[in-house]
C-alpha cells in the first residue's frame, strides 16, 4: 500500500514538472507561429461585399424614383 502512495507521489512531481515547462515554453514564444503570416499572403482572399454601397446605391435610386 505504501507502494501506491510514493507512486502518487512521483507521478504528481513530474507533472508538475511537465506543466512548468510547458509554461516556461509558452512564455518564451516556443509555440508562436512564424510560418503562417510570411505565407498568408499567397492565399486568394475571399470576396467580401460592402452592404453599406449597396444600401446608399439602393437608397439614391428610390429617392430618384420618388423625384419623379
Amino acid at each position: 500500500m505504501s507502494v501506491i502512495y510514493v507512486l502518487l507521489a512521483i507521478s504528481i512531481i513530474v507533472a508538475i514538472i511537465f506543466f512548468t515547462a510547458f509554461i516556461f515554453s509558452v512564455k518564451n514564444g516556443q509555440y508562436d507561429d512564424s510560418y503562417t503570416p510570411s505565407v498568408r499572403m499567397l492565399f486568394e482572399d475571399e470576396l467580401v461585399t460592402d452592404y453599406s454601397k449597396e444600401e446608399k446605391t439602393n437608397k439614391n435610386k428610390s429617392i430618384q424614383l420618388n423625384k419623379e
